[in-house]
């Protein structure tokens, strides 16, 4: 294998791993910047994928090759209600984010390995038959040595995620909700005698979180495990976390940082086929994004700062 078909590989694998981390990393970063730490991203990309591969299997007959991309809507839409539950306990009831969080990510995979038995009455979903692949990008993948490399047998949803990644810094730094989502995440009060509706902003900081993780859990059920089960998942959503910390709570940062964790599981994955790592072990491979991940949480958590007002529940002064 030459050197150009090394990096093709490693590229196209990259960018599948990444996309999901990307959008679950950026609706991360619209919760904590509206001042709501969401430890429960892991349990929002597992509803997601639950959500999308049930709905892929159940109507990818009628829908065809658009089956995907609905389902992708699906994840999303699925992941905005699971999102509320957390809204509503640390916004309007007040509770403990991280233990909010931590229920999420306890009760997703119970709730969805649940539902597999009721359904299909076993431990997972069978593989779907209208998954995301491999593609060319027309015109790019004609452009000499680069396009062989970055637009051949690649994946295009991973180009519009990290289109969306500039978007949403766009949205996050340049536009007027932004500004309002950043102030409420640093000085809500402040935010608040200048007639912010606080709780609005940080309902729909969450909910926009919710919306990115389902879409997380939606793209990787559908690009990489191709079912569901209760190990699907398994870790994704704390990566994503560790690419929002690692990128400084900034949509593009958190791109760049997923796509470092998308090649560090690429690896696994393509290994056996280059040639100086193939002999390494694959459990090795396999374990080190999380090693990765832990980390980037140990060395930078302390370290960025994050939103001033992150984590911190907001009474309204009467």
């Amino acid at each position: 294998m030459n050197i150009v078909s090394i990096l093709t590989l490693v590229v196209s694998s990259t960018l599948i791993f990444s996309a999901p981390l990307i959008l679950t990393a950026i609706g991360g970063t619209f919760s904590e910047r509206s001042g709501i730490v969401n430890v429960g991203l892991e349990g929002i990309m597992v509803i997601g994928a639950f959500s999308a591969v049930v709905f892929n299997l159940s109507f990818a007959d009628k829908f065809g090759d658009a089956t995907p991309w609905i389902a992708l809507i699906v994840g999303g839409i699925a992941g905005i209600f699971f999102s509320l539950i957390h809204a509503v306990a640390t916004i309007t009831l007040r509770a403990d984010h991280i233990i909010s969080g931590t229920v999420l990510n306890l009760l997703a995979p119970s709730l969805a390995v649940f539902l597999v038995k009721v359904i299909y009455q076993k431990g997972q979903t069978d593989n779907i038959k209208q998954a995301f692949g491999y593609s060319d990008i027309p015109l790019l993948d004609r452009i000499p040595f680069l396009g062989q490399i970055f637009f051949s047998k690649t994946s295009i949803v991973a180009y519009i995620v990290i289109f969306i990644s500039f978007v949403a810094w766009i949205i996050i730094f340049k536009t007027k909700f932004g500004l309002r989502l950043r102030s409420v995440g640093e000085n809500p009060q402040a935010a608040d005698t200048l007639g912010i509706n606080v709780y609005l902003m940080r309902y729909s900081g969450v909910l926009i979180s919710g919306l990115m993780g389902g879409l997380g859990g939606a793209l990787f059920a559908q690009s990489i495990s191709i079912n569901f089960s209760i190990s699907t998942i398994a870790g994704q959503g704390f990566m994503a976390m560790a690419a929002m910390i690692f990128g400084k709570w900034n949509p593009i940062g958190a791109m760049l940082s997923a796509l470092f964790f998308g090649f560090a599981q690429s690896l696994s994955a393509v290994g056996s086929q280059i040639s100086f790592i193939k002999n390494v072990p694959v459990v090795y491979l396999q374990v080190a994004p999380y090693v990765i991940t832990i980390i980037v949480l140990v060395a930078f958590l302390g370290k960025y700062n994050g939103p001033k007002a992150n984590g911190t529940n907001y009474i309204k002064s009467k």
